[in-house]
């Protein structure tokens, strides 16, 4: 039982066996959610804190919900209305949560390599639930886990991450993921948005993103991250929305239905219009549903606990 690994910092420090083994016990919990009775006691004299010091609703929700179905204790902490606000350093917050005995910390930072730095001083073990513009390994492996869900093996499949990649924790993570597990993957949008030499992570670049749809067997579309733009990359948001944008009158164009992902929030009728992100050919809410059983798997598997019965 287990992972080779301690933390979940990234995708890059996971062997495939690794991330096999989350898909294979995300299957095992996604038949307990959808029993009467959603919690097993696996996690019961566990400790964990959810220490964000970013705003988040959905990952938040998804590993908090995800540790109370272990029966794990959770503790949340918000860097807003906390001693952070008053100087007190990243280490000092939370080794004062550790004295509380603590067995498990889920971070959020603004920070690329906060999560690193923070498993070099402590005991506990680490997952990284985003940092800066750096990783965000639980919501790569639960895209990958929706597409494996959605079309079965991921050795060969066609996948396109659209908008904007130079900003997105979740692009690198999800083009450390897909690669790993064999599939093709091409990055699409503005050039401004595309960082360079992309390429030598093994991914393609396509600026059209009419091409990139028809190339692709699944497209997760990105969110224009505007609060990590330091200067205008593009004109409007109007203007990205009409050449960059993806509504349902261009799936419908296509000669073959592709499956359309977005890893949320959803600025609506910017990278995504409503019709599209609602229509047949969405998953987004699926994934939502699947991140709560692979955050359940990643943490049970790091807690090292006996093998669980379903």
């Amino acid at each position: 039982m287990g992972l080779s690994v301690k933390h979940l910092l990234g995708i890059r420090e996971l062997q495939t066996s690794d991330i096999e083994k989350i898909f294979q016990t995300a299957d095992n919990f996604k038949q307990i959610l959808n029993r009467p009775v959603k919690k097993v006691p696996a996690l019961r004299d566990t400790t964990i804190a959810n220490v964000f010091f970013e705003n988040s609703t959905r990952t938040r929700l998804s590993f908090e919900l995800a540790e109370k179905r272990l029966g794990a204790d959770v503790v949340n902490f918000s860097a807003s209305g906390s001693s952070v606000s008053k100087g007190e350093t990243l280490l000092d917050t939370v080794n004062n949560l550790l004295a509380m005995k603590i067995d498990m910390v889920v971070m959020r930072h603004s920070a690329s390599g906060a999560p690193w730095f923070l498993s070099q001083h402590i005991n506990a073990s680490v997952v990284n639930a985003g940092d800066g513009i750096n990783e965000h390994p639980t919501q790569a492996l639960l895209d990958a886990y929706s597409i494996r869900e959605k079309h079965g093996d991921l050795k060969g499949k066609r996948i396109a991450l659209l908008g904007d990649i130079m900003h997105s924790r979740v692009a690198l993570s999800n083009i450390y993921c897909l690669t790993k597990m064999g599939a093709e993957v091409t990055v699409a949008g503005p050039p401004t948005l595309i960082p360079k030499n992309i390429q030598s992570l093994g991914v393609k670049v396509e600026y059209d993103i009419k091409k990139a749809l028809e190339w692709c067997d699944v497209a997760n579309v990105l969110r224009i991250q505007l609060e990590r733009q330091n200067k205008p990359l593009f004109s409007t948001l109007r203007e990205y929305a009409l050449y960059y944008g993806v509504s349902k009158s261009m799936l419908d164009s296509l000669e073959k239905n592709i499956t359309i992902m977005h890893p949320g929030p959803i600025n609506r009728g910017v990278e995504l219009t409503s019709d599209a992100a609602d229509s047949k050919q969405s998953i987004i809410l699926g994934q939502v549903e699947n991140g709560v059983a692979i955050r359940m798997a990643v943490i049970y598997l790091l807690s090292g606990t006996r093998e669980m019965t379903v």
